[in-house]
């Protein structure tokens, strides 16, 4: 088995789009205005509206911008150059600044304008950096 995807249910894909066209540096692709999708090399963050949740069985089976449990990760060459590029976009709410976790990884810690959190980390210890191949 292999994760491929994770989906983010919104009220506004088009601007949830463009958020994380911003932080990522990647160019959606906007399939319809109710679906578009972030490709990275190991797996892809697609964003689809409320619109879409007709398809799978109607708008009771999610809830846009209530998600308080799942955090959004991005591996970066250098999380401090990413809080640069990032730290003087008003739009986006720092939540941590970088910090060097236990685990050893350093992370960025922001929220996308439907709440999510999104981690960008980089591997710095010695088991991180194995762990991640970095």
């Amino acid at each position: 088995m292999k994760l491929t995807s994770l989906r983010i249910i919104t009220a506004d894909a088009s601007s949830l789009a463009g958020f994380y066209e911003k932080v990522t540096g990647l160019e959606a692709i906007r399939y319809t205005e109710d679906f578009a999708e972030i490709k990275t090399p190991v797996a892809t963050l697609a964003i689809g509206s409320t619109r879409t949740l007709q398809l799978f069985g109607g708008e009771d089976i999610a809830e846009a911008a209530a998600n308080r449990t799942a955090i959004i990760e991005f591996l970066v060459d250098d999380v401090d150059e990413v809080s640069d590029r990032l730290k003087n976009d008003a739009s986006i709410p720092v939540v941590q600044e970088p910090t060097t976790m236990p685990w050893g990884n350093r992370s960025l810690l922001v929220r996308d304008p439907d709440g999510n959190l999104v981690n960008f980390f980089t591997p710095v210890s010695k088991e991180a950096v194995e762990k991640f191949g970095a």
